[in-house]
């Protein structure tokens, strides 16, 4: 083999493509330095403890791991850049009230992604620390459909959901945390109704018939949501969930050309705890921008913190805009 081939799934960015993506992350950026987010670099290497703790776990089987000949310490290679961010906010900079923080970067994991055919992925988001009502979600929701804006992508579809309705669910049902609970799990995030329906013959009728009916809940923003309210358990948590999901679809219904809502997107469900958040563009199959709420993210680091936001993977963007010229 020549030592010149580089490994599978990893490339060189060539011009002008690397050109297009340079001049997006600028442009991004200015952007959301424009609305106060503050940009940090977190470093590509940590050790490992630290880089997989708290919503870093899920990532362990993504990340490449290296002795240190240092320190014989294990160090990772950063899969995402969203823990780092969490950790610098809750350990470093310790302030009081609302922190706005983005950045931009290289992320290296060891499988590339279903909808990426590279595991080098030039990220770059932004996270909102301190803000727990829904005001945060509608900031950075509005953040995100702007920078798409900016970048000149247009016709956005804006899908929602929330984990919270699934966590109310399993949890009065008894199942939360149990075997039960994983087969059931996979089975909502594939909308099998049938194995739903199978899976959940034990429970008593009110929770059998919420759980059976999560799957069919999808589709535009007001149907899905008045369906849920006739439907679902009149429980605090559902109810603040779905409220949640009215007051994001009321802020964003201007800004973009679809909006739909998933209550079976359970996406980022072990560490999301709240709405969640996907964009699409006519004409791509895949998302182009993903985030969601996850609070208490922080707490591993020594400060629990509310906080929401969203990442873009800038190659993926910027051969969307090129596509759309």
């Amino acid at each position: 083999m020549r030592k010149w081939i580089l490994p599978e799934h990893i490339e060189d960015v060539l011009p002008p493509e690397a050109e297009r993506v340079e001049a997006l992350r600028r442009l991004l950026l200015d952007h959301f330095r424009g609305r106060g987010y503050r940009l940090v670099q977190p470093p590509l290497v940590e050790h490992l403890d630290s880089l997989l703790t708290g919503t870093g776990r899920d990532l362990d089987l993504q990340t490449f791991k290296v002795v240190d000949p240092l320190s014989g310490r294990l160090l990772g290679l950063r899969a995402d850049i969203t823990p780092q961010v969490a950790r610098i906010d809750a350990h470093l900079l310790n302030e009081s009230g609302i922190t706005r923080l983005c950045y931009a970067g290289s992320v290296l994991r060891t499988t590339p992604a279903a909808t990426a055919q590279t595991r080098e992925v030039v990220q770059i988001g932004a996270e909102l620390f301190g803000e727990p009502a829904i005001a945060g979600d509608e900031e950075v929701v509005g953040m995100l459909l702007s920078s798409l804006a900016a970048a000149g992508v247009q016709r956005l579809h804006l899908d929602l959901g929330h984990v919270g309705v699934y966590r109310a669910l399993a949890s009065a049902a008894g199942i939360a945390g149990n075997g039960e609970d994983t087969d059931i799990f996979a089975a909502l995030r594939a909308k099998d109704v049938p194995t739903v329906f199978e899976l959940t013959a034990k429970l008593p009728a009110a929770w059998r018939s919420a759980l059976t009916a999560l799957p069919t809940l999808y589709g535009p923003a007001q149907e899905v949501l008045k369906a849920a309210s006739a439907r679902l358990p009149d429980t605090p948590a559902i109810s603040n969930a779905l409220a949640a999901l009215a007051a994001l679809a009321r802020s964003a219904q201007s800004h973009v050309e679809a909006l739909h809502i998933d209550l079976a997107d359970l996406r980022g469900y072990h560490y999301q705890n709240g709405a969640i958040f996907s964009v699409f563009t006519a004409g791509e199959p895949n998302a182009i921008g993903n985030g969601g709420r996850y609070d208490g993210i922080g707490k591993v680091f020594g400060r629990a913190r509310p906080a929401t936001g969203f990442t873009l993977d800038l190659r993926q963007l910027a051969g969307v805009v090129a596509r759309s010229v």
